[in-house]
């Protein structure tokens, strides 16, 4: 038995070993298996997600209900080779050639993980390739989590013998002594002759002593050197320590902390784990200077570089981290985080949160911005706090791109639990509104806030929002008042968008007419359906019932709730104008068929072809008897007699008898109809037949069957009755079908496209946009309290108090399981003086005005699977601005800032405290060594 690829067929000799089902099940269980029983050290198998989702449908995992690619899918076939060349680059350079993985890959986006057991499964199969297998490694072995090493740590070792370097990959949480026996056997040395020296750009900084710890809290990070050191004649042979290297660093030796806690140096290391703060804490602990760590990629302090400009220091890349570079210089340049960090904080550290990370997280963090803030400084590496950041957060542990925005608020709820200075958080019982006043609701619910969260992050950069819901049915109104650290902006690519609309008649008025409208292209149908009936001069008794119609098919009616942006620009929608109240009547659909008139029954599926667009009409639930329904579509097909057309006296008076007739259409010098009443009798059947304008058939939704009309009554059951028409010559001398063929599509690109994805979007558009009154979705039903049962309620956001930072998150990103979009459209926004005080119903400090002034921008360039992360951020003692890119730090004008790129705007309030740090704080010269 031969099998159909996606090429058409394979070779005779290739035989499927199994039905698409058994398929299913034998992956399924095998899948099963494989996550019962997960150990360390099981392999999992990357596999392209384009090629996944082909054999998902293939086997029925997923149906074309599901898809929501551009164009609906064709009949499942069996797909071709396993092709994961999209995967790796071309070139690899690994000791073992290994393909080399494409950094920028995203899970459930560019490929799917599957057990080994599944990859040899498929892989007999299908064939392909090439196999990229990777280990599974235990996160964290109390909770028995466990992830996959997708990109291991690729290093570089460094001979001091001879000078050359080999690569080779490791598991981020193997032991050094793992790394220590791979290097050993790479090298073809013993253990005992040999020191492994972390070489960070080529700094020979620190030896790996500690063999029990793991490579990652060893901190080595992605594509690093490290130096393999041997012993020759019972002393160590290395010129290393005195020759010069590409980096103009000197070896510093580190010395031992006199505290136990140190903020600027972190807490004292044991067997290079972080300790959590015990009972060994104490708040009269002091500061101690910021140890020299050269690891971490900086030297001295000075005044001889950057003008000793304060705050110009840049970030090494360690491997896809410029997603947290770019958040971490948007805060370290948030004056009110500067003041504070540079302060004495260790009486705010909060260990007791079990919400919290025991203060390590607050206390990397400040340790960083101490290093990235003094003038003179060179661009450090933040290997320490990606280490803290990857243990707390296995989110962003490893060295895949990661989004900015969801760094940045993990980073800023998790320096809030940190830092919170309520130790013990009481409980509080929500209370309803009961008709107060929204200023005493809004305030009661901030002070219940307030006595559960209070931290310097609460302080500046959170606010309150107003949330109303309205039931649909009862009117039922709930007010909610929450707090929110940033606002999520729908980012439309333009503020309206075109649509095609084919509106057919379905009482047989008139021909169908295709409308262009302009809609708010984050609506919903309602705002659709509002249009066209403004277009078509919707008549006050009539309603407009908008479907989509696919393969001269009805593939779906759209519910006015649902969004447009579900709505594809390939796609061809029709709304039929129907009778007010049709809703409760018998809905009737006419799908045409191109075919021989007296085609045999068994030559019916083979030659069945559908044509042109359908037809819908309707009819009293008690009228279905078959001179009701031919009457009935007659009606509807009026429009489409063609002109000149005469039917016989002898065969109009005996249609008459029967059912409605063709007679009965008065047809005008241009082509249009009226219809007058028809008469209905029972007369014999054959004759009758014989005799029809038009044959009529019942058949299914795909139009798979044709049974015949009844001539008393079809006992239509359900909402709607499908019927199939033939179409034959005689069919088609009286009716011209060009009007209801050729559908236009909803929008084709072209000029206008072009046009408007140039369009400029303010940014008060997308405020009102993310403020507007609108149907929450299928997926989000609200419980009413008064109803009792979910319902479909509708949702108003109003901003009620504003915070001292406002950070706005440009929604640039729509992922779904099939496909993935990035909006590149430019959003003007302003960046002096922002005047929210049309937004904000009450502020909490009144007597400010709501005026805001733009300090820092993350900026997001290219697609979604190779973008690339940076940061503009404003020195507001030196009212400059400055492009952060990774370890890149260039002056730039403020008129270069406003671009296509922005991701997420970082504003702060004009006349807050905090307007000018260094004039204010100085720099802590205890945290610092400043070299002299």
């Amino acid at each position: 038995m031969t099998i159909p690829s996606a090429e058409g067929f394979l070779q005779t000799a290739s035989c499927l070993p199994c039905t698409a089902e058994e398929e299913r099940d034998l992956v399924a269980a095998l899948t099963r298996e494989a996550e019962v029983n997960i150990k360390d050290g099981d392999l999992r198998y990357l596999v392209s997600h384009s090629w996944w989702i082909n054999w998902q449908q293939y086997v029925g995992l997923i149906g074309p209900a599901e898809n929501d690619v551009d164009m609906f899918p064709q009949a499942p076939t069996r797909p071709g080779e396993i092709d994961n060349s999209k995967l790796i680059l071309e070139e690899s350079n690994s000791v073992d050639d290994e393909p080399e993985l494409r950094r920028t890959l995203r899970e459930g986006e560019d490929y799917t993980l599957v057990p080994q057991e599944v990859w040899r499964k498929l892989h007999e199969w299908y064939k392909g390739g090439p196999e990229l297998p990777r280990k599974v490694i235990c996160n964290s072995p109390t909770s028995k989590s466990y992830i996959v090493d997708v990109y291991p740590l690729r290093l570089k070792l460094f001979d001091e013998r001879d000078s050359s370097e080999r690569i080779f990959r490791i598991s981020r949480k193997a032991k050094v002594q793992e790394l220590y026996n791979l290097v050993c056997s790479l090298m073809s040395v013993e253990q005992s002759k040999i020191q492994i020296w972390d070489y960070y750009q080529r700094v020979k900084s620190k030896r790996l002593t500690n063999l029990n710890e793991m490579v990652e809290e060893a901190q080595l990070m992605m594509d690093q050197e490290i130096i393999l050191e041997v012993k020759a004649d019972d002393t160590w042979c290395s010129d290393l320590d005195t020759r010069s290297t590409n980096n103009e660093l000197a070896l510093i030796p580190w010395e031992p902390s006199t505290s136990s806690f140190s903020i600027a140096g972190g807490p004292t290391f044991s067997n290079g784990f972080s300790p959590r703060f015990g009972s060994s804490f104490s708040r009269d602990n002091s500061f101690s200077p910021l140890l020299r760590n050269t690891e971490d990629g900086y030297s001295s302090f000075s005044n001889g570089t950057k003008g000793g400009i304060h705050g110009l220091s840049g970030l090494h890349n360690l491997g896809n981290t410029c997603f947290m570079n770019s958040a971490i210089q948007s805060l370290v340049h948030t004056p009110p985080l500067v003041e504070y960090f540079l302060k004495d904080y260790c009486q705010e550290i909060n260990t007791e949160n079990p919400l919290g990370l025991q203060g390590e997280l607050a206390i990397a963090f400040g340790e960083l911005l101490r290093k990235l803030w003094p003038a003179g400084q060179t661009a450090v590496a933040p290997r320490e706090f990606k280490t803290k950041l990857s243990r707390f957060a296995p989110q962003f542990s490893g060295y895949n791109q990661h989004d900015s925005q969801e760094l940045l608020a993990f980073l800023l709820d998790g320096l809030h639990e940190d830092l919170n200075r309520v130790k013990k958080k009481p409980y509080i019982e929500a209370k309803d509104a009961d008709g107060r006043p929204d200023e005493e609701l809004a305030e009661e619910c901030w002070n219940y806030h307030k006595a559960r969260n209070d931290s310097i992050i609460v302080d500046k950069f959170q606010g309150q929002y107003k949330s109303t819901l309205v039931c649909p049915d009862c009117k039922k109104i709930s007010v909610t008042f929450d707090p929110f650290m940033y606002l999520s902006l729908p980012l439309p690519s333009t503020v309206t968008r075109m649509m095609n609309v084919t509106v057919f008649s379905g009482t047989g008025d008139n021909l169908p007419m295709p409308y262009t409208v302009k809609v708010q292209k984050n609506g919903v149908c309602r705002d659709l359906v509002k249009a066209l009936s403004v277009a078509c001069c919707l008549q006050s008794n009539e309603m407009l019932l908008l479907a989509e119609v696919y393969d001269h098919r009805i593939y779906r009616y759209w519910n006015l709730l649902e969004q447009l942006n579900q709505i594809k620009d390939e796609d061809k929608l029709v709304a039929y104008k129907l009778p007010v109240g049709s809703e409760n009547l018998l809905r009737v659909e006419i799908l045409h068929r191109l075919v021989d008139r007296y085609i045999s029954e068994s030559m019916f599926n083979i030659t069945r072809k559908l044509i042109g667009s359908p037809l819908v009409t309707c009819i009293p639930n008690d009228c279905t008897r078959k001179s009701d329904i031919y009457a009935a579509v007659s009606a509807v097909l009026a429009p489409f007699i063609r002109a000149k057309v005469h039917i016989p006296d002898e065969s109009a008076h005996k249609l008459n008898s029967n059912g409605p007739s063709l007679d009965g259409i008065v047809l005008t010098d241009n082509g249009t109809t009226c219809e007058n009443d028809v008469s209905t009798s029972n007369v014999d059947k054959d004759a009758a037949d014989e005799l029809l304008p038009f044959q009529l058939w019942l058949t299914d939704e795909k139009a798979n069957r044709r049974d015949p009309i009844d001539t008393d009554s079809n006992g239509a059951s359900g909402l709607i009755t499908r019927l199939l028409m033939d179409w034959s010559d005689r069919e088609h001398e009286v009716y011209d079908i060009k009007y209801m063929d050729e559908l236009p599509v909803v929008f084709k690109p072209g000029f206008m496209s072009k046009k408007n994805r140039q369009e400029t979007v303010n940014l008060f558009s997308c405020m009102d946009a993310f403020l507007k009154d609108e149907p929450l979705g299928p997926d989000d039903m609200w419980y009413c309290p008064r109803c009792k049962e979910h319902k479909q309620a509708s949702k108003k956001l109003d901003l009620w108090r504003l915070p001292e930072i406002l950070v706005v998150h440009l929604k640039r990103f729509s992922y779904s399981r099939f496909m993935k979009n990035k909006l590149d459209t430019l959003v003007n926004f302003p960046i002096h003086d922002l005047d929210m005080s049309r937004y904000a119903r009450h502020s909490s400090r009144s007597n400010q005005p709501l005026i805001y002034e733009l300090y820092a921008v993350i900026n997001h360039y290219g697609g979604m699977g190779g973008g690339h992360y940076s940061a503009y951020a404003k020195l507001v003692e030196e009212d400059s601005w400055y492009h952060f890119d990774d370890s890149h730090v260039s002056s730039v004008g403020e008129e270069e800032i406003r671009t296509p790129s922005a991701y997420l705007l970082f504003y702060r309030q004009v006349g807050s405290n905090s307007c000018r740090v260094l004039e204010n704080v100085l720099v802590d010269t205890d945290m610092v060594d400043l070299q002299t």
